[in-house]
Protein backbone atom coordinates (compact mmCIF):
# COMPACT_ATOMS: atom_id res chain seq x y z
CA UNK A 1 0.00 0.00 0.00
CA UNK A 2 2.60 2.18 0.91
CA UNK A 3 4.60 1.41 -2.36
CA UNK A 4 1.27 2.57 -4.19
CA UNK A 5 0.83 5.83 -2.71
CA UNK A 6 4.32 6.76 -3.61
CA UNK A 7 3.58 5.42 -7.10
CA UNK A 8 0.35 7.96 -6.83
CA UNK A 9 1.99 10.82 -5.29
CA UNK A 10 5.24 11.15 -8.11
CA UNK A 11 2.80 10.68 -10.77
CA UNK A 12 0.43 13.70 -9.28
CA UNK A 13 3.90 15.85 -9.22
CA UNK A 14 4.90 15.17 -12.43
CA UNK A 15 1.52 15.81 -13.81
CA UNK A 16 1.81 19.23 -11.61
CA UNK A 17 5.23 19.84 -12.97
CA UNK A 18 4.25 19.92 -15.91
CA UNK A 19 1.04 20.94 -16.28
CA UNK A 20 0.00 24.44 -17.48
CA UNK A 21 0.86 26.71 -14.57
CA UNK A 22 -1.29 29.58 -13.24
CA UNK A 23 -0.93 33.35 -14.54
CA UNK A 24 -0.57 35.42 -11.03
CA UNK A 25 -2.76 38.30 -12.76
CA UNK A 26 -4.75 38.62 -15.80
CA UNK A 27 -2.14 40.24 -18.29
CA UNK A 28 -3.01 43.68 -20.06
CA UNK A 29 -2.32 43.06 -23.67
CA UNK A 30 -2.04 45.10 -26.89
CA UNK A 31 -1.51 43.42 -30.04
CA UNK A 32 0.17 44.57 -33.25
CA UNK A 33 -0.46 42.25 -36.17
CA UNK A 34 -0.04 42.05 -40.27
CA UNK A 35 -3.34 39.87 -40.45
CA UNK A 36 -4.02 39.61 -44.12
CA UNK A 37 -1.13 41.03 -45.48
CA UNK A 38 0.94 38.12 -47.11
CA UNK A 39 0.92 35.46 -44.45
CA UNK A 40 -3.03 34.16 -43.04
CA UNK A 41 -0.99 32.56 -40.09
CA UNK A 42 -2.25 35.59 -38.33
CA UNK A 43 -5.83 34.69 -39.06
CA UNK A 44 -5.51 31.78 -37.37
CA UNK A 45 -3.54 33.11 -34.39
CA UNK A 46 -6.36 36.10 -34.16
CA UNK A 47 -8.88 32.95 -34.00
CA UNK A 48 -6.99 31.55 -30.85
CA UNK A 49 -6.99 35.24 -29.41
CA UNK A 50 -10.26 35.53 -29.21
CA UNK A 51 -11.42 32.13 -28.22
CA UNK A 52 -9.07 32.62 -25.25
CA UNK A 53 -10.05 36.37 -24.45
CA UNK A 54 -11.03 35.65 -20.72
CA UNK A 55 -7.50 34.92 -20.30
CA UNK A 56 -6.28 39.11 -21.13
CA UNK A 57 -7.34 42.32 -20.80
CA UNK A 58 -7.47 43.16 -24.62
CA UNK A 59 -6.40 46.53 -24.71
CA UNK A 60 -5.51 46.97 -28.40
CA UNK A 61 -5.58 45.48 -31.54
CA UNK A 62 -3.64 47.12 -34.41
CA UNK A 63 -3.03 46.64 -37.97
CA UNK A 64 0.55 47.00 -38.17
CA UNK A 65 2.53 46.76 -40.32
CA UNK A 66 0.67 45.72 -43.56
CA UNK A 67 2.15 44.07 -46.57
CA UNK A 68 -0.38 43.64 -48.82
CA UNK A 69 -3.83 44.11 -48.18
CA UNK A 70 -4.30 43.70 -44.42
CA UNK A 71 -5.64 47.04 -42.85
CA UNK A 72 -7.91 46.80 -39.47
CA UNK A 73 -10.79 45.73 -41.30
CA UNK A 74 -9.65 41.99 -41.44
CA UNK A 75 -9.25 42.34 -37.57
CA UNK A 76 -12.84 43.41 -37.96
CA UNK A 77 -13.91 40.74 -39.91
CA UNK A 78 -12.85 38.20 -37.60
CA UNK A 79 -14.76 39.98 -34.37
CA UNK A 80 -17.94 40.08 -36.67
CA UNK A 81 -17.01 35.74 -36.45
CA UNK A 82 -16.06 35.68 -33.40
CA UNK A 83 -19.76 37.69 -31.84
CA UNK A 84 -21.35 35.23 -34.07
CA UNK A 85 -20.01 32.25 -32.23
CA UNK A 86 -19.87 34.13 -28.74
CA UNK A 87 -23.50 32.80 -27.70
CA UNK A 88 -21.96 29.29 -27.97
CA UNK A 89 -18.69 30.05 -26.01
CA UNK A 90 -20.21 32.14 -23.61
CA UNK A 91 -22.11 28.87 -21.89
CA UNK A 92 -18.95 27.45 -21.13
CA UNK A 93 -17.20 29.92 -20.33
CA UNK A 94 -17.77 33.47 -18.46
CA UNK A 95 -15.19 36.58 -19.38
CA UNK A 96 -14.98 36.73 -22.66
CA UNK A 97 -14.38 40.03 -24.55
CA UNK A 98 -17.07 41.54 -25.81
CA UNK A 99 -17.40 42.34 -29.72
CA UNK A 100 -17.98 46.11 -29.40
CA UNK A 101 -16.00 46.53 -26.86
CA UNK A 102 -13.10 44.57 -29.11
CA UNK A 103 -14.07 46.98 -31.94
CA UNK A 104 -13.15 50.26 -29.96
CA UNK A 105 -9.77 49.30 -29.59
CA UNK A 106 -9.02 48.25 -32.64
CA UNK A 107 -6.90 50.46 -34.78
CA UNK A 108 -5.10 51.15 -38.16
CA UNK A 109 -1.06 51.45 -37.88
CA UNK A 110 1.02 51.98 -40.42
CA UNK A 111 0.83 50.77 -44.27
CA UNK A 112 4.20 48.95 -45.07
CA UNK A 113 8.02 49.44 -43.87
CA UNK A 114 9.36 52.39 -42.12
CA UNK A 115 11.94 53.90 -43.83
CA UNK A 116 16.24 54.17 -43.06
CA UNK A 117 15.96 56.11 -40.17
CA UNK A 118 13.27 53.16 -38.43
CA UNK A 119 10.21 56.14 -38.30
CA UNK A 120 8.11 58.63 -40.03
CA UNK A 121 5.01 59.49 -38.84
CA UNK A 122 1.98 58.27 -35.99
CA UNK A 123 -0.49 56.92 -36.76
CA UNK A 124 -3.59 55.77 -35.42
CA UNK A 125 -1.97 52.94 -33.67
CA UNK A 126 1.28 53.96 -32.55
CA UNK A 127 -0.82 56.98 -30.70
CA UNK A 128 -3.09 53.99 -29.42
CA UNK A 129 -0.11 52.21 -28.25
CA UNK A 130 1.28 55.71 -26.42
CA UNK A 131 -2.28 56.04 -25.05
CA UNK A 132 -2.67 52.17 -23.64
CA UNK A 133 0.89 52.30 -22.13
CA UNK A 134 0.52 55.70 -19.82
CA UNK A 135 -3.01 54.47 -18.03
CA UNK A 136 -2.58 54.39 -14.77
CA UNK A 137 -1.72 50.93 -13.74
CA UNK A 138 0.66 48.66 -11.67
CA UNK A 139 0.76 46.19 -14.21
CA UNK A 140 3.03 46.61 -17.32
CA UNK A 141 1.51 46.57 -20.84
CA UNK A 142 2.45 43.76 -23.17
CA UNK A 143 2.77 44.76 -26.98
CA UNK A 144 2.46 41.38 -28.52
CA UNK A 145 4.10 42.10 -31.72
CA UNK A 146 2.79 39.58 -34.60
CA UNK A 147 4.27 41.45 -37.32
CA UNK A 148 6.55 44.51 -38.19
CA UNK A 149 8.41 47.20 -35.25
CA UNK A 150 7.53 49.48 -37.32
CA UNK A 151 4.46 51.14 -35.31
CA UNK A 152 6.42 50.42 -31.71
CA UNK A 153 9.11 52.17 -32.97
CA UNK A 154 6.76 55.14 -34.09
CA UNK A 155 5.45 55.01 -30.56
CA UNK A 156 8.60 55.24 -28.89
CA UNK A 157 9.92 57.92 -30.94
CA UNK A 158 7.17 59.79 -30.18
CA UNK A 159 7.01 59.09 -26.30
CA UNK A 160 10.04 57.59 -25.32
CA UNK A 161 8.84 58.04 -21.52
CA UNK A 162 6.95 54.91 -21.89
CA UNK A 163 9.75 52.45 -22.57
CA UNK A 164 9.61 51.75 -18.29
CA UNK A 165 5.36 51.16 -18.72
CA UNK A 166 5.77 47.97 -21.69
CA UNK A 167 7.19 44.62 -22.28
CA UNK A 168 7.39 43.44 -25.55
CA UNK A 169 7.40 39.10 -27.04
CA UNK A 170 7.74 39.70 -30.92
CA UNK A 171 7.39 37.01 -33.67
CA UNK A 172 10.59 37.95 -35.55
CA UNK A 173 12.65 35.82 -37.85
CA UNK A 174 10.86 36.60 -40.96
CA UNK A 175 8.98 39.88 -39.46
CA UNK A 176 12.49 41.42 -38.25
CA UNK A 177 13.56 41.21 -42.28
CA UNK A 178 10.66 42.88 -43.59
CA UNK A 179 11.17 46.10 -40.48
CA UNK A 180 14.43 45.61 -39.87
CA UNK A 181 14.58 49.37 -39.82
CA UNK A 182 12.37 49.65 -37.09
CA UNK A 183 14.31 46.96 -35.28
CA UNK A 184 17.52 48.96 -35.58
CA UNK A 185 16.44 52.23 -34.58
CA UNK A 186 14.76 50.31 -31.45
CA UNK A 187 18.03 48.56 -30.98
CA UNK A 188 19.90 51.67 -31.02
CA UNK A 189 18.15 54.32 -29.13
CA UNK A 190 15.91 51.67 -26.71
CA UNK A 191 18.59 49.28 -25.65
CA UNK A 192 17.19 49.16 -22.09
CA UNK A 193 13.48 47.98 -23.27
CA UNK A 194 12.28 44.78 -21.89
CA UNK A 195 11.63 42.83 -25.06
CA UNK A 196 11.82 39.05 -26.17
CA UNK A 197 13.20 39.00 -29.47
CA UNK A 198 11.73 35.15 -30.71
CA UNK A 199 13.37 34.68 -34.24
CA UNK A 200 12.97 31.15 -34.01
CA UNK A 201 11.52 29.75 -31.00
CA UNK A 202 8.11 30.03 -32.07
CA UNK A 203 8.97 27.51 -34.93
CA UNK A 204 8.06 25.06 -32.47
CA UNK A 205 4.39 25.59 -32.64
CA UNK A 206 4.32 24.46 -36.41
CA UNK A 207 7.01 21.89 -36.32
CA UNK A 208 5.15 18.18 -36.47
CA UNK A 209 8.51 16.89 -35.33
CA UNK A 210 7.21 15.29 -32.13
CA UNK A 211 3.38 15.19 -32.89
CA UNK A 212 1.20 12.33 -32.74
CA UNK A 213 -0.60 11.50 -36.50
CA UNK A 214 -3.56 13.18 -35.55
CA UNK A 215 -1.92 16.33 -33.89
CA UNK A 216 0.20 16.93 -36.72
CA UNK A 217 -0.73 20.16 -38.34
CA UNK A 218 -2.07 18.53 -41.72
CA UNK A 219 -5.07 16.71 -39.65
CA UNK A 220 -5.57 19.24 -36.69
CA UNK A 221 -8.84 20.44 -38.18
CA UNK A 222 -9.86 17.33 -39.33
CA UNK A 223 -9.61 15.87 -36.36
CA UNK A 224 -10.81 19.15 -33.95
CA UNK A 225 -12.01 21.68 -35.70
CA UNK A 226 -14.26 20.25 -38.31
CA UNK A 227 -15.36 23.85 -39.34
CA UNK A 228 -17.04 23.94 -35.69
CA UNK A 229 -18.45 27.35 -35.45
CA UNK A 230 -18.25 30.95 -37.90
CA UNK A 231 -14.29 30.73 -36.79
CA UNK A 232 -13.79 27.01 -37.77
CA UNK A 233 -15.09 27.22 -41.23
CA UNK A 234 -13.23 30.34 -42.00
CA UNK A 235 -10.35 28.52 -40.40
CA UNK A 236 -10.52 26.39 -43.48
CA UNK A 237 -11.00 29.32 -45.57
CA UNK A 238 -8.03 30.16 -47.58
CA UNK A 239 -6.34 29.90 -44.01
CA UNK A 240 -3.51 27.24 -45.05
CA UNK A 241 -6.80 25.18 -45.87
CA UNK A 242 -7.22 24.44 -42.37
CA UNK A 243 -3.09 23.42 -41.90
CA UNK A 244 -2.07 24.94 -38.68
CA UNK A 245 0.73 27.39 -38.80
CA UNK A 246 -0.39 29.97 -35.74
CA UNK A 247 3.12 31.20 -35.87
CA UNK A 248 2.12 33.94 -33.82
CA UNK A 249 0.11 32.27 -31.07
CA UNK A 250 3.33 31.41 -28.84
CA UNK A 251 2.87 35.07 -27.86
CA UNK A 252 -0.60 34.18 -27.00
CA UNK A 253 0.94 30.81 -24.65
CA UNK A 254 3.33 32.53 -23.39
CA UNK A 255 0.54 34.99 -21.53
CA UNK A 256 -1.62 32.02 -20.67
CA UNK A 257 1.33 29.88 -18.84
CA UNK A 258 3.16 30.69 -15.44
CA UNK A 259 4.53 34.38 -15.11
CA UNK A 260 5.51 36.15 -18.02
CA UNK A 261 7.99 38.17 -15.96
CA UNK A 262 10.54 35.09 -16.02
CA UNK A 263 11.42 34.05 -19.94
CA UNK A 264 14.36 31.91 -19.05
CA UNK A 265 10.95 29.23 -17.06
CA UNK A 266 9.59 26.64 -19.32
CA UNK A 267 6.56 27.54 -20.95
CA UNK A 268 3.86 27.15 -23.29
CA UNK A 269 5.55 30.17 -25.74
CA UNK A 270 9.26 28.87 -25.07
CA UNK A 271 12.14 29.67 -22.90
CA UNK A 272 14.65 32.80 -23.54
CA UNK A 273 17.53 33.62 -22.32
CA UNK A 274 19.40 36.78 -22.00
CA UNK A 275 21.62 38.17 -24.43
CA UNK A 276 23.51 41.62 -24.51
CA UNK A 277 24.62 42.82 -27.87
CA UNK A 278 22.79 42.26 -31.04
CA UNK A 279 24.76 41.46 -34.00
CA UNK A 280 25.62 44.04 -36.97
CA UNK A 281 27.46 44.20 -39.99
CA UNK A 282 28.53 47.13 -43.02
CA UNK A 283 29.42 46.92 -46.14
CA UNK A 284 31.02 49.93 -48.47
CA UNK A 285 31.21 47.52 -51.18
CA UNK A 286 29.64 44.79 -52.68
CA UNK A 287 29.75 41.15 -50.93
CA UNK A 288 30.82 38.23 -52.47
CA UNK A 289 30.87 34.19 -51.32
CA UNK A 290 33.70 35.17 -48.61
CA UNK A 291 31.56 37.38 -47.13
CA UNK A 292 29.72 35.10 -43.81
CA UNK A 293 26.72 37.22 -41.71
CA UNK A 294 24.98 35.84 -38.75
CA UNK A 295 21.68 34.95 -39.09
CA UNK A 296 19.12 37.26 -37.92
CA UNK A 297 21.65 40.02 -37.63
CA UNK A 298 21.29 43.56 -39.21
CA UNK A 299 23.41 44.05 -42.40
CA UNK A 300 23.89 47.56 -44.24
CA UNK A 301 24.94 48.78 -47.58
CA UNK A 302 26.33 51.51 -48.93
CA UNK A 303 26.65 52.69 -52.41
CA UNK A 304 27.83 55.97 -53.98
CA UNK A 305 25.61 57.07 -56.86
CA UNK A 306 24.67 60.37 -58.21
CA UNK A 307 23.51 63.68 -56.40
CA UNK A 308 20.19 64.69 -55.97
CA UNK A 309 17.81 67.31 -54.92
CA UNK A 310 15.45 64.99 -53.25
CA UNK A 311 14.91 64.86 -49.74
CA UNK A 312 16.58 62.29 -47.30
CA UNK A 313 15.19 58.98 -46.37
CA UNK A 314 13.60 58.99 -49.76
CA UNK A 315 12.96 55.35 -51.33
CA UNK A 316 14.61 55.46 -54.46
CA UNK A 317 16.27 52.13 -55.48
CA UNK A 318 15.23 48.01 -54.87
CA UNK A 319 17.15 45.73 -53.69
CA UNK A 320 15.89 42.51 -55.01
CA UNK A 321 17.40 39.23 -53.09
CA UNK A 322 16.99 35.88 -54.19
CA UNK A 323 16.75 33.36 -51.54
CA UNK A 324 15.21 30.09 -50.96
CA UNK A 325 11.74 30.80 -50.85
CA UNK A 326 12.33 32.54 -53.94
CA UNK A 327 12.98 36.42 -54.91
CA UNK A 328 12.28 39.23 -53.00
CA UNK A 329 12.04 43.25 -52.81
CA UNK A 330 13.64 45.89 -50.18
CA UNK A 331 13.28 49.51 -50.75
CA UNK A 332 16.56 51.75 -50.48
CA UNK A 333 17.49 54.97 -49.46
CA UNK A 334 18.91 57.98 -50.31
CA UNK A 335 21.08 59.45 -47.35
CA UNK A 336 22.00 62.75 -49.17
CA UNK A 337 25.51 63.93 -50.88
CA UNK A 338 25.18 61.00 -53.10
CA UNK A 339 24.79 58.16 -50.25
CA UNK A 340 22.76 55.49 -50.72
CA UNK A 341 21.82 52.61 -48.21
CA UNK A 342 19.47 49.34 -47.35
CA UNK A 343 19.25 47.36 -44.32
CA UNK A 344 18.66 43.25 -44.50
CA UNK A 345 18.05 40.99 -41.31
CA UNK A 346 18.59 37.48 -43.21
CA UNK A 347 15.95 34.96 -41.46
CA UNK A 348 17.81 31.21 -42.20
CA UNK A 349 21.12 29.80 -42.93
CA UNK A 350 21.45 30.06 -46.72
CA UNK A 351 23.39 31.43 -49.66
CA UNK A 352 22.03 34.91 -51.01
CA UNK A 353 22.47 36.52 -53.77
CA UNK A 354 21.13 40.11 -54.24
CA UNK A 355 21.23 42.95 -57.09
CA UNK A 356 20.64 46.64 -56.45
CA UNK A 357 18.88 48.36 -59.40
CA UNK A 358 17.75 52.13 -59.47
CA UNK A 359 15.69 54.44 -62.86
CA UNK A 360 17.77 57.02 -61.08
CA UNK A 361 19.67 58.11 -64.08
CA UNK A 362 23.62 57.56 -63.86
CA UNK A 363 22.92 55.15 -60.87
CA UNK A 364 25.06 51.79 -61.02
CA UNK A 365 23.73 48.53 -60.81
CA UNK A 366 25.32 46.82 -57.85
CA UNK A 367 25.10 42.63 -57.58
CA UNK A 368 26.48 40.64 -54.96
CA UNK A 369 26.37 37.45 -52.73
CA UNK A 370 27.10 36.62 -49.05
CA UNK A 371 26.26 33.63 -46.86
CA UNK A 372 24.28 33.26 -43.83
CA UNK A 373 25.37 31.01 -41.07
CA UNK A 374 23.53 29.37 -38.12
CA UNK A 375 24.97 31.46 -35.06
CA UNK A 376 23.03 33.86 -33.33
CA UNK A 377 23.65 36.21 -31.44
CA UNK A 378 27.55 34.52 -31.87
CA UNK A 379 30.75 36.50 -30.50
CA UNK A 380 30.33 40.40 -30.25
CA UNK A 381 31.79 42.83 -32.32
CA UNK A 382 32.74 46.52 -32.04
CA UNK A 383 29.68 47.70 -34.23
CA UNK A 384 26.72 45.29 -32.39
CA UNK A 385 23.88 46.87 -30.78
CA UNK A 386 24.92 46.94 -27.41
CA UNK A 387 21.88 45.82 -25.38
CA UNK A 388 20.77 46.14 -22.03
CA UNK A 389 19.98 43.80 -19.38
CA UNK A 390 16.56 42.54 -20.48
CA UNK A 391 16.50 41.63 -24.11
CA UNK A 392 15.97 38.06 -24.50
CA UNK A 393 16.26 35.53 -27.20
CA UNK A 394 16.41 31.88 -28.58
CA UNK A 395 18.18 29.88 -26.16
CA UNK A 396 21.98 28.96 -27.78
CA UNK A 397 21.65 25.01 -26.81
CA UNK A 398 21.90 23.13 -29.40
CA UNK A 399 19.66 20.20 -27.93
CA UNK A 400 16.99 23.02 -27.94
CA UNK A 401 16.95 23.31 -31.81
CA UNK A 402 14.83 21.88 -33.87
CA UNK A 403 16.38 21.04 -36.97
CA UNK A 404 18.20 24.55 -37.55
CA UNK A 405 15.50 26.53 -35.85
CA UNK A 406 17.15 27.65 -32.52
CA UNK A 407 15.31 27.38 -29.34
CA UNK A 408 12.50 26.16 -30.91
CA UNK A 409 12.37 22.38 -28.85
CA UNK A 410 11.28 24.70 -25.63
CA UNK A 411 7.50 25.26 -27.62
CA UNK A 412 7.66 22.09 -29.45
CA UNK A 413 7.44 20.34 -26.22
CA UNK A 414 4.66 21.93 -25.33
CA UNK A 415 2.63 21.84 -28.56
CA UNK A 416 0.13 18.86 -28.15
CA UNK A 417 -0.77 19.83 -24.81
CA UNK A 418 -1.66 23.52 -26.10
CA UNK A 419 -3.52 22.40 -29.33
CA UNK A 420 -5.82 19.45 -26.99
CA UNK A 421 -6.83 22.52 -24.49
CA UNK A 422 -8.11 24.40 -27.67
CA UNK A 423 -9.56 21.51 -28.91
CA UNK A 424 -12.20 21.21 -26.04
CA UNK A 425 -12.93 24.83 -26.75
CA UNK A 426 -13.91 24.39 -30.28
CA UNK A 427 -16.05 21.10 -29.18
CA UNK A 428 -18.23 24.28 -27.43
CA UNK A 429 -19.03 25.60 -30.82
CA UNK A 430 -20.37 22.36 -32.31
Amino acid sequence: MKKLILIISLSTCWIALFAQQPVPVKPRILVSTDIGGTDPDDNQSMAHLLMYSDMFEVEGLISSPSYGDGSKGEILRMIDLYEKDLPKLNKHKKGLAAPAYLRSVTKQGRQGSAPFVGYMQSTEGSDWIIQCAKKDSDRPLWVLVWGGLDDLAQALHDAPEIKDKIKIYWIGGPNKKWSVNSYSYIAQNFPDLWIIESNATYRGFFSNNEAPERLKNENYYDNFIQGAGYLGKDYDDNRYKGEVKMGDSPSLLYMMDGNPNYPERDNWGGSYEKINHSPKKVYHRNTTLGDTVKVYSVVEFYFKGPKLNIPADSACFTMTVQAGIGEQKWGGFYLGDGDYAVKYAPKRTETLSYSVTSEIPGFPKQTGEFVVNNIWPGKPSPIDYKLGPNWYTDPQDPELFDGIWQGAKTVLKWRNEALLDWANRWDWLR
